[in-house]
């Protein structure tokens, strides 16, 4: 009996296209992304969209993986695939997982993005990142993922008391790792937010993790909700502050989570990370949102996971379809994350939407695989770059 591989969701599809169903949402990105902004309030979509500086580091990121590409090697095409990895001591069921998005919360139709995509992961296996911003508590959003392992990422704020809340929190309440992000403590310039003073947590959205802990509320005279202006200002005091590799040494001594470090684009950083408790190296530019460097993490990974050593390498920025988590994991990442697509896909039909969405990206993944000869995560590292060639400058 053959087993069911992810890329079997196509046969349904056209096989309910003979029964003339067809779907109610699209398959490519720039689908995705034009519904998404008719969808979205223009704020939200604004928001999600924008870039730091001129755009030319989201940009970068984006046209990296066109310089990139998988030989092919035929006549060993595996029926089946098994794309599972273990990462945080978890067996995931493929390298695939979603990136922390501190406004996804407002991305779905009720703005109730954060449990949507709980429930979406439930439904993929994909694990879903929950940021600090959420629109709904970190207790009530991990029991909607099932059985899927959720990681939850920490915005360390300037308080020592509510940052050991935060992860206390998330440790007793099921979460699999923590991912500590350190290049966004403060905003990067984004002149498309600037030029209408578009901070949403600024406003009070996607702050329940600040509202729901007493660790918060106990600066207040009122519950935050009655007066949202004075948690505000509260909140204002603790934000921006700069992590440090003793920060990281606290952390590391708060939680017996595995631990990410989101943000490492320099080897030296990435032995740093490693030599003051983290667990997993993450590489990333915030997907071009922070410093405006022009430089994509692409280029940048293979350094940072040949200093990792051992050290497993989760990546994101730039990712828009599988064939470019396909690339990164050639050139040595442990797993992939997808960021603004799937915020895109939540916002016309929540869970349903964004399942559909994923149950897409791991088809074309399994796919993309299978048709050039890789049987599992394995073989095509092996391979590695002498099958990730360059076909550009």
């Amino acid at each position: 009996m053959v087993s069911e591989n992810f890329g079997d969701f196509q046969l349904q599809v056209y096989a309910d296209a003979v029964k003339g169903v067809t779907s109610r949402y699209p398959f490519d990105y720039q689908s995705i992304e034009r519904k998404a902004s008719e969808a979205l309030p223009d704020w939200v979509y604004r928001y999600v969209s924008a870039a730091a500086g001129d755009g030319r580091t989201q940009r970068a990121n984006i046209a990296a993986y066109s310089r990139y590409g998988i030989v092919p090697r035929m006549m060993v095409s595996p029926p089946e695939r098994d794309l599972s990895i273990e990462i945080f001591g978890e067996r995931l069921a493929s390298p695939i997982f979603m990136c922390p998005i501190g406004l996804v919360g407002l991305c779905a139709p009720d703005f109730k993005g954060d449990v949507a995509a709980a429930r979406a992961s439930a439904a993929t296996g994909v694990p879903f990142t929950l940021s600090t911003f959420s629109q709904t508590p970190m207790e009530d959003v991990i029991h909607q993922a099932g059985a899927t392992p959720t990681f939850f990422q920490l915005y360390l704020p300037g308080d020592r008391e509510l940052a050991a809340s935060f992860i206390g929190r998330a440790e007793s309440s099921g979460y699999s790792a923590l991912v500590v992000t350190v290049d966004s403590w403060t905003l990067g310039y984004r002149p498309v937010d600037l030029e209408r003073g578009n901070f949403p947590q600024f406003r009070g959205f996607c702050m329940e993790n600040y509202y729901s802990d007493k660790n918060f509320t106990k600066h207040l005279a009122k519950p935050p909700h009655e007066d949202q202006a004075a948690a505000l200002r509260h909140y204002a005091k603790i934000f921006a502050y700069p992590v440090s590799w003793e920060d990281l040494r606290w952390i590391r001594s708060q939680t017996r989570l595995p631990i990410a470090v989101k943000g490492i684009q320099h080897a030296d950083d990435a032995r740093m990370a490693i030599d003051n408790g983290a667990d997993v190296v993450y590489c990333t530019n915030h997907g071009g949102r922070q410093a405006n460097s022009g430089i994509s993490t692409l280029q940048l990974l293979p350094g940072v996971v040949a200093a990792a050593g051992s050290i497993p390498v989760i990546f994101d920025s730039g990712v828009r379809d599988a064939t470019d988590a396909v690339i990164a994991l050639a050139l040595g990442a442990t797993a992939v994350g997808i960021g603004r697509p799937y915020a895109y896909a939540l916002s016309y039909g929540g869970a349903e939407s964004l399942t559909h969405y994923l149950k897409s990206f791991l088809a074309e993944f399994d796919l993309t695989l299978a048709i050039c000869g890789f049987k599992d995560i394995a073989s095509l590292k092996h391979a590695g770059c002498a099958e990730a060639m360059s076909v550009g400058n």
